[in-house]
């Protein structure tokens, strides 16, 4: 099973675009979005092509093969025009005998993880800085960065789960920038 974790589009109708070819492309069978969809926040710069209604028009044609949490920018009215639930804080998944803990990242991150034994991992967005590194317990920090709003020096990324392989990938060029085996 192929699946993407992507996080903080931020209503960026052209980086939801890049993100959706991507996913056709890998034909990907999950995207895990990790919060913050439709909105900027107000520490934000406007993203490319900032629409919210174009966003959630793209994300609701693929409904069906969204996971989704709530990020600190999503709300209840935004529930109402998504046709996939968004309000859980977190979700989990396993792989390989392994736990993947998904969430947003303003509630459980690296400084505050959930309890995960060794080799588990805890995905997060919100930090707009994708990382893999391992946490002081033997679980493993996976940050895919931001789809539309990267920090400086760091691409517009995400992470593909391929064959047991976790990439990140710059979402611009399709680099291949970072790897973990689960």
């Amino acid at each position: 099973m192929k699946i993407i974790f992507a996080s903080d589009i931020h209503g960026s109708a052209h980086w939801v675009k890049e993100l959706l070819d991507v996913f056709h492309h890998e034909n990907a069978d999950k995207l895990v979005l990790l919060g913050d969809l439709l909105y900027h926040g107000p520490r934000n710069d406007f993203p490319d092509d900032y629409s919210p209604k174009k966003v959630f028009t793209m994300l609701n044609e693929i409904k069906d093969k969204i996971l989704c949490v709530r990020g600190n920018c999503d709300s209840e009215v935004d529930q109402m025009v998504l046709e996939f639930p968004i309000l859980a804080d977190y979700a989990l998944l396993s792989a390989k005998g392994k736990t993947l803990f998904l969430t947003h990242g303003h509630l459980f991150d690296e400084q505050n993880p959930p309890l995960l034994q060794k080799g588990d991992i805890l995905f997060n967005g919100h930090f707009h800085t994708p990382c893999c590194k391992e946490m002081e317990n033997g679980a493993i920090y996976a940050n895919c960065g931001s789809v539309a709003l990267p920090k400086p020096d760091t691409p517009h990324s995400y992470i593909l789960l391929d064959n047991d392989i976790l990439y990140w990938k710059d979402l611009e060029t399709g680099g291949i920038f970072d790897c973990y085996t689960l």
